[in-house]
């Protein structure tokens, strides 16, 4: 599956997404937004695919929401998934960011959206929107507290700075600083290793992950609780110890 703004290709059990408007520095617009949401549910369904890597074409990630599109009147938001179709979306499966260039505004959003970031030498992040009267409404002033320390992340909130990809993996944002041109493909090296473990339990992480956001322990281990049964009684644990005893690759189902 590929539009022509977003285009789709399929790398062993990994699925690599590229928005694919260089000429608007790969600003979200209704149709990118459109082909985005078409992507996941393409990643969400296929039970081959185990992952996702998001990336921009010809080295830049995403400038955000297309301002020039936003005037006449087109909207980067699906309704129930949020900017760009992502940011509220909560895919079940693993999705890394592969960012080259810039990732600002909406950019960022989505980055910050991935469960991953891997950030080439050149990347450059920000979230300017209070340089144009606006919020980072498509995730960043949710995420980006949760995520660095509050004063430094209302620094980039307020004052609508960019930060260097060395800054972004000092402060831990970035799981990988690579050189650039390399983000893809780190990237994609990192989903293979991802896509190598249990489906059900990847997909397990990630809900308790969420669930565990902002809550008591108690509750967390309550949620937690709730969903091991189901997990145990899955083919694919059986599979896991089965493969562990005999010593070889464990053969997921996601079953």
């Amino acid at each position: 599956m590929s539009t022509k703004e977003v285009r789709t290709e399929r790398v062993g059990g990994t699925l690599l997404i590229t928005i694919d408007r260089p000429h608007a520095r790969n600003a979200v617009d209704a149709a990118v937004a459109a082909g985005l949401a078409e992507a996941l549910d393409l990643l969400e369904t296929d039970p081959a695919l185990r992952s996702g890597v998001l990336t921009g074409a010809d080295g830049s990630f995403s400038a955000g929401m297309d301002l020039k599109a936003a005037l006449k009147g087109e909207s980067p938001e699906i309704p129930g998934r949020g900017f760009g179709g992502l940011t509220e979306a909560e895919p079940s499966k693993p999705l890394i960011a592969a960012v080259e260039g810039w990732a600002m505004g909406g950019g960022f959003e989505l980055a910050l959206g991935c469960d991953l970031i891997v950030a080439a030498e050149d990347a450059k992040f920000g979230l300017p929107e209070v340089k144009r009267g606006l919020i980072a409404a498509g995730g960043g002033v949710i995420r980006l507290p949760k995520r660095i320390p509050h004063h430094l992340a209302m620094e980039f909130l307020l004052t609508g700075e960019p930060i260097s990809a060395e800054r972004a993996g000092r402060l831990g944002l970035a799981n990988r600083v690579v050189p650039t041109g390399e983000a893809a493909a780190v990237a994609l090296q990192l989903a293979e290793q991802i896509a190598a473990n249990a489906p059900l339990a990847l997909a397990l992480v990630k809900k308790i992950v969420r669930a565990a956001d902002g809550v008591p322990d108690a509750q967390a281990f309550a949620t937690q609780r709730a969903e091991m049964p189901a997990l145990m009684k899955s083919a694919d644990v059986r599979e896991g110890m089965r493969a562990f005893a005999e010593r070889r690759a464990p053969k997921w189902t996601g079953e």
